[in-house]
């Protein structure tokens, strides 16, 4: 790849379109939890748009702009109240919308790299900010990044308004209204769950000391392409080497399982060692009531599997597999209201540090809509992500660009043991369309 650059062109305030009457957004105890942790940072690669980029830019704008009316607390900034804990004021401060131009970069330096360029980074603003700067900053902050023959839209949104299912419902609601139409399809639902009301708000006052800077290491950044036939197929002897009593484990659990046993293979460890697979749950669904995909928030946990390094190489992949979808299966109504009332019983925030270095932790989701944003001239190539919580051992699942279930694993690992994974034998037969 030739040597790019990155240089901005403009920097705006985008306001709603409409002035609201101002009002406060309370955040849940889930919401609070992820106050130390970094901003969501994902975007998409589109081809390069038939107008010129300044009716692109404004068309962006514009649209953002009418966007935040149906999100307009994602135009607003954190407050406290000292009686409770952080909420957002909705005082139309406004989202960062950045125009830059990456000089002498084009799309197939991004989608041919076997590396994730590092440049990429570049297409994200907030970069090191974590949650609690909401206080000051943006809540939403977009770039839009003009390659020679394409364009980057790069969006960071604040992880404690909300979590993956939300983020893209923001991003392709955006989308929509950039395409033409009058209206977005799926308004937010901003009612607070029932399961709060009943246990009441969080209080706790978040400050600085309570908070952890968490710089990204060193790391190598690959996209892993599984064609939907290399996913059944590693579906199909998951569950055939399993000895589960009801249900069926999934494309993802199949997927997560053959990482946590290669990449715990690549690192060497002892096998009394313990290793972990953590993987973020939703639990939208798993409520009582449950909740529909349109709640506006967090309603996740990541959870934690773990085994001996020894026993989890011992046996076989259905093993792992099988102890994943475990885990996965014992998640519900009541373990979420349990999760809840121990945040507000004792509230505290995620600190990044915390994650076990032997593990692996496994976020996002190949069931979200990443490829049905269309702002007006075709749709993504490519999903990429900022240097927002990463770290060696994070994986984050995408859908394939193609529909009919293929699946993207984008992997971190220190350059040794991304090495290392790259001539793991199980890995490399997984990968396989077909054998």
């Amino acid at each position: 790849m030739p040597e790019a650059s990155i240089r901005v062109v403009s920097s705006t305030t985008i306001h709603l379109s409409n002035k609201l009457e101002r009002s406060g957004w309370e955040l849940t105890a889930w919401d609070v939890a992820m106050l130390s942790a970094h901003y969501i940072q994902k975007g998409l690669l589109f081809p390069k748009p038939p107008m010129p980029f300044d009716a692109v830019s404004q068309r962006l704008q514009t649209s953002l702009s009418h966007c935040l009316l149906h999100f307009p607390f994602l135009s607003g900034r954190f407050a406290t109240d000292p009686e409770t804990t952080t909420f957002v004021d909705c005082n139309d401060a406004g989202a960062l919308f950045v125009v830059a131009k990456a000089d002498e970069l084009h799309v197939s330096d991004l989608v041919n790299a076997v590396d994730v360029p590092a440049i990429v980074r570049s297409f994200f603003l907030m970069d090191g900010a974590i949650n609690f700067d909401g206080y000051s900053l943006p809540l939403v902050a977009v770039q839009v990044t003009e390659l020679e023959d394409g364009v980057f839209v790069g969006c960071s949104f604040n992880h404690a308004m909300g979590d993956g299912e939300s983020f893209w419902h923001f991003f392709n609601s955006w989308s929509e209204l950039s395409a033409g139409h009058p209206s977005i399809t799926r308004p937010p639902l901003t009612e607070r769950p029932q399961i709060h009301n009943e246990l009441g708000p969080v209080r706790y006052l978040p400050s600085e000391d309570h908070m952890e800077r968490f710089k990204t290491p060193v790391l190598r950044e690959r996209i892993f392409h599984f064609s939907a036939q290399a996913v059944a197929r590693i579906k199909a002897k998951a569950n055939e080497q399993s000895k589960l009593g009801k249900g069926e484990i999934s494309s993802l659990q199949a997927l997560s399982a053959l990482m946590w046993r290669s990449i715990t293979r690549a690192r060497n460890l002892p096998s009394g060692q313990t290793t972990g697979c953590r993987l973020a749950a939703g639990y939208r669904k798993r409520l009582d009531p449950p909740l529909p995909r349109e709640y506006f928030g967090n309603c996740i946990r990541a959870i934690l599997t773990e085994a001996k390094a020894g026993e989890l190489l011992g046996q076989d992949l259905g093993w792992a597999a099988q102890a994943l979808h475990e885990t996965v299966s014992r998640q519900t109504g009541d373990t979420a209201r349990e999760h809840l009332e121990g945040l507000i019983k004792n509230p505290h925030v995620y600190h990044l540090s915390w994650f076990d270095p032997n593990s692996i932790m496994v976020g996002s989701s190949p069931r979200f809509e990443m490829y049905g944003s269309d702002f007006g001239w075709g749709k993504g190539l490519a999903v990429l992500s900022g240097s927002a919580h990463k770290f060696d051992g994070k994986i984050s699942a995408f859908p394939g660009k193609d529909v009919g279930g293929n699946v993207d694993l984008e992997v971190c690992l220190f350059p040794h043991y991304m090495a290392a994974l790259e001539s793991d034998e199980e890995f490399l037969d997984a990968l396989l369309p077909s054998h």
